[in-house]
C-alpha cells in the first residue's frame, strides 16, 4: 500500500482539479447502468438529485465543492485525492457510506449535518485529533489508520458513539503504547473489530478489571452530562412551547433584570439605602404581573389549539359534505347520461336523436352549473378570513427605558400573536384557493368530456 508522502508526490505532476458540473456530469454517466436504458438516459439532463452512489476516487481533487444537488446520494466515494479540508457536505444529510482515505486533511470537520453516516473512512491522512463527529449518533464504522493520532484521550472521545463496532488505528503513534490494545477494549466495551481483527471476549474482561476504577470515575461524569443534557433539552421544550404562546422569558425576573442591565442610572440610585429596598418592593410587584401575563398567555395558548382544532375540522367537514354532494349530482347525472346515449344509439329517426342530443347537452351545462355553484359556496365562505384587518399597531416607545423594554415585550408578544394569526389565515386562505382551482379544473375536464362524447355521438349518428 503506497504512503502518504508517495501518494502526495504522485499528484504533485498532475494539476489539482475542480470538482465542477462537468466533473460530477461525467462520474454519474460513467457510474450508471450501460445498457440501452442507460444510453438513453445519458442523453437527458441527469438529475443529481436521484443519484445515490457517486465516485470520485483518483481525480486529484483538491476541493470537495457543487454536491448540493445530491440531496438523496447515500455512498460517496472521494479517497486517492489531494483533499486538504472537509467541507461541502451539508447538504448530502443522507450519507451512510464515506470514503475520504488517502487524501491531505489534518482537521475532522464539516461532518455536522451527516446524522445517517454510518461508516467513514479517513485512513491515511495528516490527523492527530479526533473529534467534532457527535452528530454521527449512528456511526458504525471508523477508520482513522495511518494518522498523527498520538494522545490515548482520543480514545475516551469515542465512547459517545454506542453503535461504533469497528475501529482501525493502526499506523498511528497512538499504537506504539504499551497499553493501547487493553485501554481501548476496556474504554470502548461495545466494540467489535479492532484494528481489522476481532476483540477476544477474554481480553476485554481482563481490560475491564485492570481499568475499573477510571472506567467508574468516567461512567459517573458521562452520567452528570447527561443528566444535564436531558435537563437543558427539557428547557428548551419548554421554551419552544413559551415561544408558542409568545411568553418566553416572562416566567421570572429576566425582563426586569434586562431592564436595569441597560439603565445606568437606575443602577447607580440602587445602591441608596432606601431606593435599594422601594427597588427590591418594585421587582417583587413586576415578577408577580410577568407571571400572571406568562400564566395567562399560556391559558390562551391552550385556547388557540382547541380553537383551530375546532375550525380545522369544521373546514374539513364542510368540504367532505361539498363533495359528497358533488359526487352524488355526479353519479345521478352518469345514470341519466347512460341511459339516455342508450337510446340515441337506439334510436332511428334524425329529428329525435338530434332532440336529445340537444338535451344531453343542456343537462351537462345544468351539471357545470351545480357544480360550480356548490364549489363557489365553499370558497365564499372562506373568503371572509382573508378579508378581516388582523394587524395591529404597535405601541409606542416610551422615553423612559423602563417603560421602552415593556413596551417592546408587549409589542413583541402582540405583533407575534397577530403575526401568526394573519400567517395562519393567509396559509388557509391559499389552500384553499388551490383546492378550488383544482376542484374547478375538474369540473371543466369533467363536463368537456362529456360535451366531446355527446359531441362524438352526434357525428356518429349523422354520418
Amino acid at each position: 500500500m503506497l504512503s502518504s508522502g508517495k501518494m502526495n508526490r504522485i499528484y504533485d505532476s498532475v494539476e489539482p482539479r475542480v470538482m465542477d458540473d462537468d466533473i460530477l456530469k461525467l462520474a454519474v454517466g460513467e457510474q450508471g447502468p450501460q445498457e440501452e436504458a442507460g444510453q438513453l438516459a445519458k442523453q437527458e439532463d441527469i438529475l443529481f438529485k436521484d443519484v445515490l452512489s457517486l465516485q470520485l476516487d483518483f481525480q486529484n481533487i483538491l476541493r470537495i465543492d457543487n454536491l448540493w444537488q445530491f440531496e438523496n446520494l447515500q455512498k460517496l466515494q472521494l479517497d486517492n485525492n489531494i483533499i486538504e479540508r472537509i467541507e461541502g457536505l451539508e447538504n448530502l444529510t443522507q450519507l451512510v457510506w464515506l470514503d475520504l482515505s488517502f487524501n491531505n486533511i489534518k482537521v475532522i470537520e464539516g461532518l455536522d449535518t451527516l446524522v445517517n453516516l454510518e461508516d467513514l473512512s479517513l485512513f491515511n491522512n495528516r490527523i492527530s485529533k479526533i473529534d467534532s463527529l457527535d452528530a454521527l449518533v449512528k456511526l458504525q464504522v471508523l477508520s482513522l489508520g495511518n494518522n498523527q493520532i498520538d494522545n490515548m484521550l482520543n480514545i475516551i472521545y469515542l465512547r459517545q458513539f454506542k453503535c461504533l463496532r469497528t475501529l482501525s488505528l493502526s499506523g498511528n503513534p497512538i499504537t506504539q503504547t504499551e497499553a493501547y490494545k487493553m485501554f481501548i477494549y476496556a474504554h470502548l466495551p461495545d466494540l467489535v473489530y479492532l484494528d481489522f481483527r476481532r476483540i477476544d471476549d477474554h481480553m476485554k474482561e481482563l481490560a475491564e478489571m485492570k481499568y475499573q476504577y477510571s472506567i467508574d470515575e468516567l461512567k459517573h461524569q458521562e452520567h452528570l452530562r447527561q443528566a444535564q443534557l436531558e435537563e437543558e433539552q427539557a428547557w428548551r421544550v419548554k421554551l419552544e412551547e413559551y415561544k408558542m404562546a409568545f411568553v418566553e422569558h416572562l416566567n421570572g425576573s429576566f425582563l426586569f433584570d434586562s431592564m436595569y442591565a441597560e439603565d445606568v442610572e437606575g443602577s447607580k440610585l440602587s445602591c441608596l439605602p432606601i431606593v435599594s429596598k422601594l427597588l427590591e418592593v418594585y421587582k417583587d410587584k413586576f415578577v408577580i404581573i410577568c407571571l400572571n401575563i406568562f400564566d395567562y398567555g399560556l391559558k390562551q395558548q391552550e385556547k388557540r389549539k382547541l380553537e383551530l382544532n375546532t375550525f380545522n375540522e369544521c373546514v374539513q367537514e364542510a368540504i367532505q359534505e361539498n363533495q359528497e354532494q358533488g359526487k352524488l349530482r355526479i353519479a345521478r347525472f352518469e345514470e341519466m347520461h347512460l341511459l339516455n346515449l342508450s337510446a340515441i344509439r337506439e334510436e332511428s329517426e334524425l329529428l329525435i336523436i338530434e332532440k336529445k342530443i340537444v338535451e344531453c347537452s343542456e343537462d351537462i351545462s345544468a351539471l357545470f352549473n351545480v357544480l360550480m355553484t356548490l364549489e363557489m359556496q365553499l370558497v365564499e365562505q372562506l373568503e371572509l378570513f382573508a378579508d378581516k384587518d388582523t394587524i395591529v399597531n404597535a405601541v409606542g416607545a416610551s422615553h423612559d427605558i423602563h417603560l421602552l423594554k415593556i413596551d417592546n415585550r408587549e409589542d413583541e408578544l402582540v405583533t407575534r400573536i397577530n403575526s401568526w394569526c394573519t400567517h395562519l389565515v393567509d396559509k388557509i386562505h391559499k389552500d384553499e384557493v388551490m383546492r378550488n382551482r383544482k376542484r374547478v379544473k375538474e369540473i371543466s375536464q369533467y363536463i368537456d368530456h362529456m360535451q366531446s362524447e355527446l359531441d362524438n355521438l352526434e357525428c356518429g349518428d349523422m354520418d
